[in-house]
């Protein structure tokens, strides 16, 4: 990759999730990290209750914190409103190290605060339960951030030596998202939400003005899953035959927790609610290959279930319904699980 010499931001380019997480984000990401288009690859919010699967020459690789782009030598940053346990950004950076990785590229900002053990123990007694949390922590530890008693990584900058971000960002930037829009404070159905703002406006807390943001990939499966409790996605659905169906041939279980995820068709309100609001101009559908392989291609519109015959009307409905309501798309892809984008 070449040396910026003027050190001003060129471009910023962001992928989020549009549903509740697992969505294919990371392999998004590592398909944009290899083109060796970007200078930094940037995480904005969240801990390690998020997880990212990688496929890298043929191997598998899961980080849980740390950005994709270190996988193809770009510099990494772990932004401002991210949450951080020590414990676990040590384990992942010698995770790395040994997988051959260079973990100088990996930084994080000063800002970021720390999650406790008190934060842990919290969350695992008053939380995980109720709510379905991850217990990482993560709701405690934002809640002390917001009530201006948390300790951030300046304060304890010791701890982080060789990994302290300048907070300087140049170049191109890709922006990796964590969770998805469903999960955000404010738009998740509160509270079975998570405790950041995973929405792509919020990015910008990394440093830069939205008038750099260039293009929005938002990424989508042809059908919802959910980890973790929502009364949105009830018990039952584990026991109808077609989600069983579908959720085992797409191998469904979250990549931090190794939880079942609760299958439903695909809510196509929903979708098109959240290319609208994030500003997608780019959607990536993953997994067309599921529901070729198991024959099944139905989605939810105005609470109703639809059914198609074929994977042909399948994607021309969804394909011609979101363009026509969606203002900011510019391009559609459907894609299969193990090909690129």
């Amino acid at each position: 990759m070449e040396f910026n010499q003027d050190r001003s931001i060129k471009s910023v380019d962001i992928c989020c999730g549009l549903a509740w997480g697992d969505e294919g984000k990371g392999k998004i990401v590592s398909q944009l990290s290899k083109t060796g288009d970007y200078d930094f690859v940037c995480r904005w919010a969240g801990g390690n209750n998020a997880g990212h699967t990688i496929y890298k020459d043929g191997k598998k690789y899961k980080t849980h914190l740390i950005p994709s782009g270190v996988f193809y030598g770009v510099k990494s940053v772990i932004g401002p409103n991210c949450v951080v346990n020590i414990d676990a950004f040590y384990d992942e950076l010698k995770y790395l190290k040994k997988e051959g990785f260079d973990t100088s590229l990996v930084k994080i900002s000063p800002l970021a605060h720390i999650i406790t053990g008190k934060h842990i123990d919290e969350d695992k007694k008053k939380y995980t339960k109720q709510l379905g949390t991850t217990a990482k922590g993560i709701a405690p530890c934002y809640r002390d951030k917001y009530g201006r008693t948390g300790a951030r990584v300046c304060d304890m900058l010791a701890m982080f030596e060789g990994h302290v971000w300048d907070g300087e960002l140049w170049g191109r930037v890709l922006c990796e998202g964590a969770q998805g829009f469903w999960l955000d404070v404010d738009y998740g159905n509160y509270p079975y939400n998570t405790s950041s703002q995973t929405l792509p406006y919020s990015a910008c807390s990394l440093g830069f003005p939205p008038q750099f943001i260039n293009k929005i990939f938002g990424a989508a499966k042809v059908y919802d899953t959910r980890s973790g409790t929502d009364p949105e996605f009830p018990e039952e659905l584990l026991l109808d035959e077609e989600l069983i169906e579908i959720g085992m041939k797409g191998n469904e279980c979250g990549t931090t927790t190794g939880r079942r995820r609760k299958v439903q068709f695909l809510d196509l309100n929903r979708l098109i609610k959240a290319i609208q609001i994030s500003g997608t101009t780019i959607l990536i559908l993953s997994k067309m290959d599921i529901l070729e392989d198991v024959n099944i291609f139905k989605i939810i519109e105005d609470t109703e279930i639809k059914n198609f015959d074929n994977v042909v009307n399948f994607k021309t409905y969804i394909r011609t319904k979101i363009t026509n309501e969606c203002q900011f798309i510019q391009d559609i892809i459907f894609s299969h699980s193990k090909e690129e984008i």
